[in-house]
């Protein structure tokens, strides 16, 4: 069997991700022909097509009859979902934003975090924790792994001055999320950043997202018990 006939359309789906995740491919870029890039990758141009539309219907790339393939410039994320930016959320309330980073550590992933992500054990990862204030109070406690296979260029970013929240809305596409919301009793560590007892209520909201089949971050937010959130459609 050939060489072209063992890359799986998944493999090259995974590649043009990455190339996409990392901007070697801004938005709006032209994605090169599916001869191209069969010939690079040492694929069946066939192969090629299905990941090229794998990636079409994630909203990731635009594909049109004649003009080619060209990297999405809104993403469909924008149309199902938008990634809240808690400095918007803090000012809208008329209140001053703060930020401030905890801690930045690169490593591998818990097995809890490689487990809900289904990294393996060697897998690069930027872990970030983060306080989130308004006028001066804590809002939000921002507890983020990222994966550095998917999004190497977070690797150069100190995220001392520029969150991870908004630094990933610009610069990180994205084609799946999952949401969930919850409350929980604050664990001693949480309790120590938002000023609460161990074991106080809190509002948790958690955040997953992947580009093609590439997860991109894991983000646990915890909140006093005071939050409320409002999401406008």
């Amino acid at each position: 069997m050939s060489e072209a006939r063992r890359i799986s359309w998944r493999d090259i789906r995974d590649e043009l991700s990455r190339r996409i995740a990392a901007r070697e491919w801004q938005p709006g870029a032209a994605v090169p022909g599916e001869e191209a890039l069969a010939a690079e990758l040492g694929a069946a141009r066939a192969t090629v097509n299905r990941a090229l539309q794998d990636l079409a219907r994630a909203g990731v790339v635009e594909r049109k009859r004649k003009s080619g393939t060209r990297v999405a410039l809104h993403p469909v994320r924008e149309a199902r979902f938008v990634i809240p930016l808690v400095r918007r959320e803090i000012e809208a309330r008329g209140a001053d934003y703060g930020y401030a980073l905890l801690s930045r550590e690169v490593g591998p992933a818990t097995e809890i975090v490689r487990a809900r992500l289904g990294l393996p054990a060697e897998a690069r990862m930027l872990h970030l924790r983060c306080l989130h204030t308004a006028d001066r109070a804590p809002y939000q406690y921002e507890d983020r792994w990222i994966s550095l296979d998917a999004v190497p260029t977070a690797g150069a970013e100190n995220f001392e001055t520029v969150g991870p929240n908004e630094w990933l809305v610009e610069t990180a596409p994205f084609s799946e999320a999952e949401f969930a919301f919850f409350a929980a009793a604050a664990t001693a560590g949480e309790a120590a950043v938002l000023g609460l007892q161990p074991g106080a209520p809190v509002f948790v909201a958690e955040r997953l997202t992947w580009l093609g089949a590439r997860p991109v971050t894991l983000v646990r937010m915890v909140h006093p018990p005071t939050h409320r959130m409002v999401t406008h459609i």
